[in-house]
């Protein structure tokens, strides 16, 4: 079959491609291309994290969300007396971040679930092909790429903090380093036994088992009910359109797609691409895009919080409220000052994205990720947990206060772009609030300012943070100078960076071609299958 993919990384495109060569669709590929992340992007996801994927089928014009994000842990079950449940910290260079690991950091896994499903009933091959490319690199092990030993070594505190954890990424008395060889102990037969078994081995099976008894056993709130009882949520996409296209985005648990469709409907009443791309009037444009998408944010939470999830979304979306923020940011242009900063809540940033597209027309763009980890490897099955209850962003009432069985919301916000019903964009990212600006400014450089795919991932961005617009590098000093005189706080970013997501990406080209482009602030890496 022939197709596409943009993923993080060489092996894991280099999985995705195999199984089309073997005959596999865009979902088979998607699946196995996972699979294969969760090693060779250790950095950055695991199996036991979880996800979102957005299908696209030309052949019908169809779309679906599978939305197998974490659930809160805790059905049916009786808190420990003792959590395990630890606060370390992180140094970003900028800023300092706290996050919590141990069992009780540990959310409702649900990559397994989700990919698993996925396969049956989308895609082509069976489950043993799709996990070959896996199963053979947890077997053999793989160079660890640069990006993903990078990120191992800015997580240390999290990647050494049990001796599980010290054997894989610290063996040699310091944090692996780029190009040495990375191996999970009982990973591979963990996979083999998945793929004669199914999601059963997670929901039911030796591998559940595992999990749940460690859990018991050293302070952990997962129970055999909420493996027994997590359901992935098929929904139908945000659908809204932008200029002469139609763009497809995830409903909750992704708040990422609702705030993004808030940022998509204020850009499209302006004529963007009458502006020079990062001149001082387009990054003016940008900046206060992002805030008034912050100012309208809380807005989004009551509905959330109090109507049902359409109505939520009706509300939150109506012309007449977006047109309001829409005179908002025009009377800033026209006044030359700038908005007041809004700030809003972060959330994980170590995330993964993979675009695929096959010849048929199916197209999928996958976000998955396991927060930081949770700082441990399940004994005897190479499977390292999330840390999502310990996310604090994601729990602002509070840790451990939201209902057991209830979905965590998330940032992730994987896109599908169509045109007179034809796929034009497959987008997503990683980079936690940063995800909406990379998507919005990939989408925008390709569908306003025209620029080839590779340009439009890989150009300069900008997101508001911190009171200030950041600016990666790569930005005309003049222009951002110029923004400075107007009275808009500036923070100047010396080079590129994965602070500013990771959107890898597949486009088909006005006249037909199939085309990808790996983000190369975080590794990114394409395949394509003629």
């Amino acid at each position: 079959m022939p197709g596409v993919i943009a993923a993080g990384g060489p092996e894991t495109a280099a999985a995705g491609a195999a199984i089309l060569k073997q005959g596999g669709n865009a979902v088979d590929a998607t699946v196995a291309a996972a699979f294969a992340s969760f090693i060779a992007e250790i950095g950055v996801v695991h199996l036991g994290g979880s996800g979102i994927a957005h299908i696209y089928d030309a052949s019908n014009g169809r779309s679906a969300v599978y939305d197998f994000f974490s659930n809160t842990p805790g059905l049916n079950g009786t808190p420990p007396p003792k959590l395990d449940f630890t606060k370390v910290s992180i140094d970003f260079g900028p800023t300092t971040q706290s996050f919590h690991l141990g069992r009780a950091s540990v959310a409702v896994p649900g990559n397994i679930f989700g990919l698993c499903q996925m396969a049956a009933a989308h895609g082509r091959l069976p489950l043993r092909q799709l996990l070959h490319p896996a199963i053979k690199l947890a077997r053999e092990g793989v160079a660890v790429a640069p990006f993903q030993a990078e990120t191992c070594t800015l997580l240390a505190p999290l990647y050494t903090h049990t001796a599980g954890m010290r054997q894989i990424f610290q063996k040699n008395g310091r944090m692996i380093q780029p190009g040495e060889h990375l191996y999970i102990p009982h990973l591979a037969d963990t996979l083999e036994a998945l793929a004669a078994e199914g999601e059963d081995f997670m929901r039911y099976g030796r591998l559940a088992q595992a999990i749940l008894q460690d859990q018991a056993e050293n302070g952990g709130l997962l129970t055999p009910d909420d493996l027994a009882q997590y359901q992935i949520s098929r929904t139908d996409s945000i659908r809204l359109p932008y200029r002469r296209y139609e763009i497809l985005l995830p409903p909750p648990s992704s708040t990422g797609g609702v705030l993004t469709a808030f940022t998509l409907k204020l850009l499209a009443h302006f004529d963007v691409s009458s502006l020079t791309h990062g001149s001082a009037d387009h990054l003016r444009l940008l900046y206060e895009l992002m805030v008034a998408t912050n100012r309208a944010r809380p807005f989004w939470t009551k509905y959330s919080d109090s109507l049902p999830v359409t109505q939520a979304i009706g509300y939150f979306l109506d012309d007449k409220f977006v047109e309001m923020h829409v005179a908002q940011v025009g009377q800033a242009l026209n006044s030359g000052r700038p908005s007041p900063f809004v700030p809003e809540p972060d959330a994980p940033s170590n995330t993964s994205h993979l675009s695929v597209v096959d010849g048929d027309g199916l197209a999928v763009s996958l976000t998955t990720t396991a927060g930081e980890g949770a700082g441990y490897v399940v004994p005897g099955t190479g499977f390292i947990p999330n840390n999502m209850m310990g996310e604090e962003d994601l729990h602002p009432n509070g840790f451990h206060t939201r209902p057991a069985g209830q979905r965590i919301p998330t940032m992730m916000t994987p896109t599908l772009v169509l045109l007179n019903g034809r796929l034009r964009l497959v987008v997503g990212s990683g980079g936690s609030i940063r995800i909406r600006s990379a998507i919005m400014q990939v989408l925008s450089n390709l569908l306003d300012f025209g620029m080839t795919l590779d340009e439009a991932v890989n150009t300069a961005r900008v997101h508001v943070e911190g009171g200030a617009l950041q600016c990666e590098a790569g930005f005309d000093e003049t222009a951002v100078s110029q923004l400075e005189s107007m009275g808009y706080q500036v923070n100047r970013w010396p080079t590129r960076s994965i602070y500013f997501g990771g959107a890898h990406s597949v486009s088909r080209t006005p006249d037909g071609r199939l085309v990808a482009a790996g983000d190369n602030r975080r590794g990114g890496a394409v395949a394509v299958v003629e």
